[in-house]
């Protein structure tokens, strides 16, 4: 089963409430507005921060806040941000090292396309989808996503 981690989704949870309180907030805040534990928070933020998501303000007014809409961040890269990078295999994107078997491995690189295409299907939802304050949205009819066979895996 392919699933984020559950920083994943407090990060969205985080972002969600940033943008609906507006300009910056504080850890504390944003933990008791969302009932997600200070230090996960702190942890999330800190997260989002360093992918240049959020930004952290020093100071007696500081806290974070958001450096874009979250209408124009793609999941992905909110995902990348906690999770790292995604991909359903150790051998990503012609990586080496990864795997003992990398050498005489018969599907080495065959992932590749897979891994693409839930990347793409990932970057093309914007966090907004998920985040939208307010009674759960009826399911979105599913996308479609084209995944290219390579030729040998079509034989």
């Amino acid at each position: 089963m392919l699933r984020v981690s559950k920083f994943t989704d407090y990060a969205v949870v985080v972002l969600s409430r940033l943008e609906a309180e507006g300009g910056v907030q504080t850890a504390p805040g944003l933990a008791s507005g969302t009932g997600v534990a200070e230090p996960t928070v702190a942890k999330v933020l800190k997260m989002l921060a360093q992918a240049g998501l959020v930004e952290g303000l020093r100071g007696a007014r500081g806290g974070y806040r958001l450096l874009r809409p979250l209408s124009s961040l793609p999941l992905s890269d909110v995902i990348v941000a906690i999770d790292g990078p995604i991909a359903l295999t150790a051998c990503v994107d012609g990586g080496f090292g990864l795997c003992e078997a990398e050498n005489t491995c018969p599907v080495r690189g065959r992932w590749d396309p897979v891994n693409a295409a839930i990347r793409g299907a990932l970057s093309a939802i914007m966090v907004s989808e998920i985040a939208a304050p307010g009674p759960r949205l009826p399911m979105p009819a599913p996308r479609t996503v084209e995944i290219p066979v390579p030729a040998l895996l079509a034989e």
